[in-house]
């Protein structure tokens, strides 16, 4: 799959690494509006190293990443609606900026994440990181056709260019994330740093998130950018030619008529408990899998529907028969979470007055600001892809004027006057208001 380079990013090397390299490369499009900000854009390096992988803290990273999850969709998720997100992105973003905060911040961080970042004795993040991007390849079909599968994972935090970073900040974000951190300038071009990041995002995405950040304003000092892409055939690849339009009903009981797939698998697997049903078909590889649970009642469901469940469901799937029919469908979501995120227990951290990020920088009060993210999905004959994005923006807290409390409570003089030459239209004095 071609990627777009540009001679200019791809000369930016930061120490750091992507997917276990020693060097992370900032490689993308330049859009319009940004070229000067990408050709004076320098970087702060870390002589850190990434560590090596452990299958067992990736483990453990992923259970953190699932169990995030679930809280969220329960807190999020409850229009009832067509929606997506990522987990795993969600948490590698918001990881990062939990690396700069201390205290109390860092704490209820830690607690909303169920201690992703120093899960597998803080060498959690990095295997995961490391492992899911080692999933990419080409496999054989049943035919022995090759299929292509592409997972990508991207971590980029940007910075504003000047601001004093703490050592094992960027430590941290080498060893554990991969990445180098790119200087810019938001607080005298906010527009073309905000073009910057989206024309990385959109690379990393194959141009699926073409814009994830609708703007910038001049008090934003850091934005951390995670990117996920997905490009996974179906390991057994449904017929085309047997798609038709079919009935689906909705929640309400109504129906509308949609294209539907259909599939013979000798060997799916399948399971079913109290109110659900489930199936799981693979893609290209194995290694990689859609889980598919059809509840007889959803809001019923979803009311229990946790990480816990979810392990039992996938712990019981068993090789069936199976004959299986499933719609076509594209989904595609796109939030702020900040509120979502306060809510399920980490409001220091957007409390510009009380957030703690001096992990980050001692020169300014600094508070996220929003976590942007974005996340679609397309499932149709062939596979799945996929795409998800988010930014933790990080802001400055413009601190207030002093406080000054004035009673005209005696004698005081007035003028009326031009503000634009000068010129004193009345001049006057109050004695005694009274009078």
């Amino acid at each position: 799959m071609s990627r777009a380079t540009n001679p200019i990013e791809r000369s930016r090397v930061i120490r750091g690494g992507l997917w276990g390299l020693g060097a992370l490369v900032l490689v993308g499009t330049i859009v319009s509006g940004c070229a000067s900000q990408a050709a004076a854009m320098a970087e702060a390096t870390s002589q850190a190293t990434r560590a090596a992988i452990s299958p067992d803290a990736a483990t453990q990273a992923a259970t953190a990443v699932d169990a995030f999850g679930f809280d969220f969709y329960k807190a999020a998720l409850t229009a009832g609606g067509n929606a997506v997100f990522s987990p795993a992105s969600v948490v590698l973003a918001l990881s990062m900026a939990q690396a700069g905060a201390v205290g109390e911040t860092a704490s209820q961080m830690d607690s909303v994440l169920h201690g992703a970042a120093g899960s597998g004795g803080s060498n959690g993040i990095n295997s995961l990181d490391q492992s899911l991007a080692g999933l990419s390849g080409t496999f054989k079909d049943a035919n022995g056709k090759d299929l292509e599968l592409t997972l990508r994972i991207a971590n980029a935090p940007f910075a504003q260019s000047g601001m004093q970073l703490q050592k094992p900040f960027l430590d941290t974000l080498a060893s554990r994330y991969g990445a180098g951190l790119r200087l810019v300038d938001f607080a005298n071009d906010p527009t073309g740093a905000c073009n910057l990041i989206d024309g990385w995002v959109s690379d990393q995405t194959e141009g699926r998130i073409p814009r994830l950040l609708d703007s910038l304003d001049s008090l934003t000092r850091l934005v951390l950018v995670n990117a996920i892409y997905l490009k996974a055939p179906w390991q057994t690849p449904f017929d085309p030619n047997s798609t038709t339009n079919a009935p689906f009903t909705r929640s309400d009981g109504s129906q509308v008529s949609v294209p539907t797939m259909s599939l013979n698998l000798p060997e799916g697997r399948y399971s079913s408990g109290s109110g659900w049903q489930a199936v799981e078909l693979p893609y290209a590889g194995g290694s990689l899998a859609m889980t598919i649970v059809v509840p007889d009642d959803l809001a019923t469901f979803e009311s229990s529907f946790d990480a816990t469940l979810f392990d039992q469901i996938t712990a019981s799937l068993e090789p069936t028969y199976l004959d299986l029919t499933l719609p076509r469908f594209k989904i595609e979501t796109k939030s702020d979470l900040s509120s979502a995120l306060a809510g399920m227990g980490m409001p220091l951290a957007f409390d510009p007055g009380r957030a703690d990020f001096s992990g980050i920088t001692t020169q300014e009060q600094l508070y996220i600001s929003k976590v942007v993210h974005q996340a679609n999905i397309s499932v149709d004959e062939k596979g799945t892809e996929a795409s998800a994005a988010t930014a933790v923006q990080i802001e400055a807290f413009a601190m207030p004027g002093q406080r000054v409390t004035l009673h005209v409570d005696r004698p005081f003089v007035f003028a009326v006057r031009d503000t634009n030459t000068g010129a004193i239209l009345f001049l006057g004095r109050v004695a005694d208001p009274s009078a």
